[in-house]
């Protein structure tokens, strides 16, 4: 039988502050976060996106089977799960502006990369804005933007950056299929800031949260040997998305296609999901949602 697939993309915003752990540290953070080897940028594996899912749809074991896999302390199975996801990549990440609070950022090879995604998962977007150009400390953002310090100044950071033009198509592009909350989106269309490339790198490198962690000693009330440790953290408002692909089952005597799979996920999917370490601190709580094909209706 012919196996057909139907791919969509998942979004993913960080609610609250996120460590999708990195491993071994290399430097003076003791436990970062996970970034890809080329761009340094923040990602979250494509094995976490999948075991919060298959929590997440437990409830369900059968179809769980079907569209996960076998759990995974069953080894030798015969068949893969029907669903198949990517790693979460970087798509807007905030960064603390002069005015108007924060800005997301992003940059033409982010938006770049996102369009072939959308290729690659067989949905080219035909109201996808064109992938703008800008260099130097140029920027392009929504005019009349509350960032802005003048009619063309912006201060992200320590860094001046002067408005070239504006870039609304970008911004309304991802506030409409990224954001569900209303008023989170027409936040995100008036501070979506496009940067240089190498600006953008060096935000997502270096704009992170980094925060001590201690363990108390309870009769001296000082830090126990070796309970002193420091933690990379994405901020809140980080935006990342990642491609879904569902196939035809390949359980036997199930049948099920790739449309009715990723279906059931939509109906599964809930609001929000924690990703990452720590959460009974709170951390890495998002809001996820599953972008329609044509025709649905997110």
């Amino acid at each position: 039988m012919h196996e057909t697939s139907r791919s969509t993309l998942l979004f993913v915003h960080g609610l609250t502050a996120m460590h999708p752990g990195g491993g071994t540290a290399t430097g003076v953070v003791d436990l970062p976060v996970q970034r890809e080897r080329h761009t340094r940028w923040p990602t979250v594996p494509g094995s976490t996106l999948k075991g919060v899912l298959r929590a997440t749809c437990a409830a369900d074991e059968d179809w769980t089977r079907t569209a996960f896999g076998p759990p995974p302390q069953e080894s030798g199975s015969p068949y893969a799960g029907a669903l198949s996801f990517s790693d979460a990549r970087l798509l807007a990440f905030p960064v603390r502006s002069l005015k108007g609070v924060f800005a997301w950022t992003t940059c033409p090879a982010v938006l770049e990369r996102l369009r072939r995604d959308l290729s690659l998962a067989g949905r080219p977007d035909t109201d996808f804005p064109d992938v703008p150009q800008v260099s130097g400390d140029r920027a392009l953002c929504p005019q009349g933007s509350p960032l802005l310090i003048d009619p063309d100044g912006l201060m992200l950071e320590e860094f001046d950056f002067r408005r070239e033009a504006s870039d609304a198509g970008a911004a309304a592009w991802i506030a409409d299929r990224a954001i569900a909350d209303p008023a989170t989106a027409g936040r995100l269309r008036n501070r979506l800031v496009v940067l240089p490339d190498d600006a953008f790198c060096h935000f997502a490198s270096h704009a992170t949260e980094v925060s001590a962690r201690i363990g108390l000693d309870s009769e001296t009330g000082t830090v126990r040997d070796g309970a002193l440790f420091w933690e990379e953290y994405l901020p809140p408002e980080t935006l990342f998305y990642a491609m879904v692909t569902a196939g035809d089952s390949r359980r036997e005597d199930h049948t099920d296609k790739a449309a009715d799979i990723l279906r059931r996920l939509r109906e599964a999917l809930p609001d929000t999901l924690q990703i990452g370490g720590n959460a009974t601190l709170g951390k890495g709580l998002c809001a996820v949602r599953l972008a329609p094909r044509e025709g649905e209706q997110c």
